[in-house]
């Protein structure tokens, strides 16, 4: 049977359409009633939030290349303004489910539970003058109107404020146009009445009831203090968005560290690229604030309130745990729940995997805490990417110095939208003395590891962490990560070899225990396809070629090519993609053979790890590379090879469960579309998610 061209643009899904598709499974949990309800408001507003990155980054970038003329057509073959067209097309479906979803079905719940969010002009007397005395007081004074005229510039619309479009009938001048910016940074989005105002009664009288205004109602409601003597016709709220994929020239930066910093300026000035409008706001209007943005009418989106819907995890906040995800308490490998455990000595008798969130994180910051006060402890190297505010692990880094101990911490400051947090640790490191690398000029290290040396009876020995997720303790109880501490001499050699890499100079390409993405002198590209090449080259020995892969996106032409022709030489392949996929499956002659499927769940599937049967040698990887042309080109990444068997089955273990999930679980379909996977008559459910939870801590039960 001939085959076809497996780098045939039709067998590509493009990557803006596929994170288009992905950010839609993420409203549909919205709309899921299995979920509770404060948790389905959740992801109504990570739905939003994810929009907004996406407009400010990949939106932001291909208006570029269409100004530009820039024509970097991908694999897919679809042109910049032909990805525009499907995008909008897709989003406009999309805004509309969400607002639909808000005002029909959360609004209504929430309401239900005693959660109420009244319109101003609902409340009675008492409560008006409560709000009003309120805003006079609290908010009035914090309030600047910016009208604009031949003397006065239109005001600068700064990224993602809510503003009003305050519109004047001015008996001199006629109609007068006043922009008013609402000072998100100081006030909630959510005004909460007092508890003894009681607006209206809740259906449900168990748990407790809350009452709300939204600031812009309230606002909008006393805004004739505003201009007084005045008749205000109305106000319309309002949202900017604007390019945030800063653009750094580090080859001409004297200074990579100020180099970021300006960078992280110039995104709050970025050029407009979105115009969230309020429906009810006249075309006229719209037109104004169109023209004095420089958008055309492709560039604005009308919604119904609330604009800005990121802001209802505002509600999170609600003391209701009934409206919730019940709480578990996590589990602590091998003992180490008491902070006096020595994590040395137990890594000693094997290596410790962590999956997070069904493992503690805290281990893991207790054994950088244990390697900063231990007195045989002589270094520590660390990359960190993204660490949060209040960070654990800096401050433990920090007091390695104060101890003594040589720390080098590489910080990569070009993590988007955590640069301004990683100058503040970069800084707050080199005070103390520890040596800081600001990242590779060209090259983003992603990679997670922590090295220990420490000085032992038996003589030197390194120990190791590495994983999927970064040493962030908030983010480690909602993303699912895999780490692994290892004192292995071939991983710590491979580990200190790419440190003095990343640190000094280096031409080394290959590492014993790991593969490396770093720029030209990484082959983990050249290693994945190789390894996907020979599991097609052993299966015609032994027809039981299998690979499975658990990812966060898939994206990178060589890797998915070369999984189109194992898949035509008959290798069963599995994917598990939580977000993008270029990767068409169920192709006849190019991808009959590969399913893949997406979990969109309570936690963000983040981890990673490839499984290759390898004609019974079995070989697995994890680490911190997706396959994407960034990951594999342009960032330092790690993907360890797992030679622990007992962690290597637990991995195993890890994969088989999400590849049968059939609750969260979408199947992807060759046209670039998610069907819900639906359980057969005969078939038993499996929830991912809720199995790791309760059986979580299982996968360390063969640690010796």
């Amino acid at each position: 049977m001939k085959v076809a061209n497996p780098e045939n643009p039709e067998y590509f899904t493009n990557r803006e359409v596929s994170w288009v598709e992905f950010n839609r499974k993420v409203l549909e949990e919205a709309f899921d009633k299995r979920h509770p309800l404060l948790e389905r408001v959740k992801f109504l507003s990570i739905f939003s939030s994810n929009l907004d990155e996406f407009m400010m980054i990949r939106v932001s970038g291909l208006r570029r290349q269409i100004k530009c003329g820039v024509l970097e057509i991908p694999p897919d073959g679809m042109t910049p303004t032909e990805q525009m067209i499907a995008i909008r097309k897709e989003l406009k479906e999309q805004i509309h489910m969400a607002d639909s979803c808000f005002r029909d079905d959360l609004l209504p719940a929430l309401n239900k539970e005693g959660i109420h969010i009244h319109r101003c002009r609902d409340l009675n007397k008492k409560q008006k003058k409560y709000l009003r005395d309120y805003f006079e007081r609290e908010i009035f004074p914090a309030l600047t109107p910016m009208s604009f005229d031949v003397g006065r510039p239109f005001p600068f619309i700064s990224n993602l404020s809510l503003n009003l479009a305050v519109i004047i009938d001015d008996p001199q001048r006629g109609m007068a146009f006043s922009r008013l910016k609402i000072p998100r940074d100081i006030f909630p989005r959510f005004i909460e009445l007092p508890r003894d105002e009681k607006p209206l009664t809740s259906e449900k009288k168990s748990g407790k009831e809350f009452h709300f205004v939204f600031i812009e109602d309230l606002i909008s409601s006393n805004i004739d203090l505003l201009f007084p003597e005045m008749n205000v016709v109305n106000s319309y709220p309002f949202v900017v968005t604007r390019d945030a994929d800063i653009e750094i020239e580090e080859d001409e930066a004297s200074d990579l560290l100020t180099a970021i910093e300006e960078s992280v300026e110039q995104r709050r000035v970025g050029h407009p690229i979105r115009l969230d409008v309020n429906r009810s706001m006249p075309k006229w209007v719209r037109a104004i604030l169109a023209k004095k943005l420089d958008l055309s009418s492709g560039g604005v989106y009308t919604i119904d309130d609330p604009l800005r819907k990121s802001d209802l995890m505002e509600l999170l906040s609600i003391d209701r745990p009934d409206l919730k995800d019940k709480p578990f308490i996590p589990a602590y490998p091998c003992g180490l729940e008491d902070e006096s455990v020595d994590i040395f000595s137990k890594v000693r008798e094997g290596d410790i995997l962590f999956y997070h969130p069904y493992d503690s994180f805290t281990p893991v910051v207790n054994f950088i805490k244990q390697a900063a006060a231990d007195p045989g402890v002589i270094a520590i190297k660390q990359t960190l990417y993204r660490v949060g505010s209040k960070s654990p692990v800096v401050e433990a880094l920090k007091k390695a110095r104060e101890n003594g101990k040589q720390v080098s911490v590489i910080v990569e400051l070009k993590a988007r939208f955590d640069e301004e947090n990683n100058i503040v640790w970069a800084r707050q490191l080199e005070e103390v003395g520890v040596h800081v690398v600001y990242g590779i000029v060209g090259t983003k290290v992603h990679a997670k590891l922590c090295m220990v040396v420490r000085r032992e009876k038996e003589g030197i020995r390194t120990y190791v962490h590495f994983g999927t997720g970064n040493y962030n303790p908030g983010t480690a109880r909602l993303y699912t990560d895999i780490g692994i501490l290892t004192c292995d001499h071939e991983v710590a050699s491979s580990v200190t070899d790419l440190f003095n890499a990343l640190t000094g100079h280096s031409n080394k390409r290959e590492y014993d225990s790991l593969l490396v993405s770093y720029g030209k002198y990484g082959h983990m590209r050249q290693n994945v396809i190789d390894l996907i090449n020979s599991e097609a080259e052993l299966h015609k020995k032994t027809g039981d070629g299998y690979i499975a892969f658990k990812l966060n996106q898939l994206t990178e032409p060589g890797v998915i090519t070369a999984l189109y022709r194992a898949s035509a030489a008959g290798v069963k392949i599995d994917l598990n993609v939580r977000g993008i996929c270029a990767l068409r499956p169920g192709i006849k002659g190019v991808s009959e053979n590969i399913t893949c499927t997406s979990i969109v769940g309570r936690f963000l599937e983040h981890s990673r790890i490839l499984y290759f049967r390898n004609g019974g040698d079995e070989i697995v990887l994890t680490g911190s590379a997706d396959m994407m042309p960034r990951n594999l080109i342009r960032r330092v990444e790690v993907l360890g090879i797992v030679k622990n068997p007992y962690i290597r089955e637990a991995l195993k273990k890890i994969l088989r469960v999400h590849l049968a999930d059939n609750v969260n679980a979408r199947r992807l379909l060759s046209d670039g579309k998610y069907e819900r996977i639906v359980p057969g008559k005969d078939d038993g459910s499996c929830n991912a998610q809720i199995w790791m939870t309760e059986h979580r801590g299982e996968w360390n039960d063969g640690h010796p």
